[in-house]
C-alpha cells in the first residue's frame, strides 16, 4: 500500500468511529504499525457552565504487526475541547534551567509546587551488537513560563542507555478557535537512546487542584456541553505515516 493510501485509510478511522458512536478509544493498523489510544476526562459530573476541576488522562501504545522495531514517533498534536480552561494563575513556575540534569525524583523535589501531571514512557531500544531491550521512565509535567502570553508545560523524562541523560520537552498551550476546540498542544518527541530507541507507550495524567478564596480551582477546568468532552489528536511518525483520531469522554450536568 502506498504512503498516500495508508494516510487515506488512517484518516477514515476517526470518521468511522464517530459515525458508530462517541469513541473513547481507538485501535488501528497502518502498514506495519499498530496503535491504540484512549483519552479520559474525570469527573464525569460537571456544571452546565463556568467550570470545575478535571483531570485529563491519555494512554497511547505503539507496536508492529510482525514484532519488528516500532516506527519512531516524531510528534503528537492535540486539539482540546473549548468547553474547558487552563488556569495556571497561582501555580509556581519551573524552568528548563532548574530541571537540567535532574533525575525524576530530583526534578519533582526541585519543582514540587509546579508539578501538574505525571506519567510513564516506555521504549524499545536496539543498540548495535546488543539484543533489543525495553526501557522506561517516569514522566513529570511542570507548569512552565508563559509562551506568547499563554500557559506552557515542561515534560521531564530520564534515560540511562546508552548514556545517562535528562530529556526536557517544552510544550506550548496555544489558545485557538476551531469549532469544538479551544486549545492546541503540540509535543515534539525527543530522540530516544541516541536514535536507537522507539516509543512503545506514552501514558499521562494532567490535573491539579488548590484552594483559592475558599473555592477549589483546577489547573484544568471544564463544563459539560453536548454530553461529552472531546480531544482530537494527530500522531506522526518519522517515516511520514500518521494517525488522526477523535476521542470523546462522556459527561453529564451536575444535579
Amino acid at each position: 500500500m502506498s504512503r498516500r493510501a495508508r494516510r487515506v485509510v488512517a484518516f477514515a478511522i476517526p470518521i468511522a468511529l464517530l459515525v458508530c458512536a462517541s469513541a473513547y478509544a481507538i485501535r488501528a493498523t497502518v502498514g506495519n504499525t499498530t496503535l491504540s489510544s484512549t483519552a479520559t476526562m474525570l469527573p464525569r459530573e460537571l456544571p452546565a457552565k463556568g467550570g470545575a476541576p478535571i483531570t485529563l488522562s491519555s494512554v497511547t501504545r505503539i507496536g508492529s504487526v510482525d514484532k519488528s522495531p516500532p516506527q519512531v514517533l516524531s510528534s503528537i498534536d492535540f486539539l482540546i475541547d473549548k468547553h474547558g480552561l487552563v488556569e495556571a494563575k497561582g501555580v509556581p513556575v519551573c524552568t528548563l534551567a532548574k530541571l537540567e540534569g535532574t533525575t525524576p525524583s530530583e526534578a519533582r523535589k526541585r519543582c514540587a509546587g509546579a508539578l501538574v501531571g505525571k506519567g510513564t514512557a516506555k521504549a524499545e531500544v536496539s543498540l548495535p551488537g546488543q539484543p533489543k531491550m525495553q526501557v522506561s521512565s517516569p514522566i513529570s509535567f511542570f507548569n512552565g513560563p508563559k509562551a506568547g502570553g499563554q500557559p506552557s508545560l515542561i515534560a521531564h523524562a530520564y534515560e540511562t542507555v546508552p548514556v545517562v541523560k535528562t530529556l526536557l520537552v517544552p510544550i506550548a498551550i496555544e489558545k485557538v478557535s476551531k469549532g469544538r476546540y479551544g486549545y492546541r498542544v503540540q509535543v515534539q518527541v525527543p530522540e530516544i537512546a541516541g536514535g536507537y530507541g522507539a516509543a512503545t507507550l506514552a501514558e499521562a495524567s494532567i490535573g491539579r487542584t488548590w484552594d483559592r478564596g475558599g473555592r477549589k480551582v483546577g489547573y484544568l477546568n471544564a463544563y459539560c456541553a453536548g454530553g461529552r468532552l472531546q480531544v482530537q489528536g494527530n500522531i506522526s511518525f518519522e517515516n511520514g505515516d500518521f494517525f488522526p483520531a477523535t476521542l470523546s469522554s462522556p459527561c453529564h450536568v451536575a444535579g
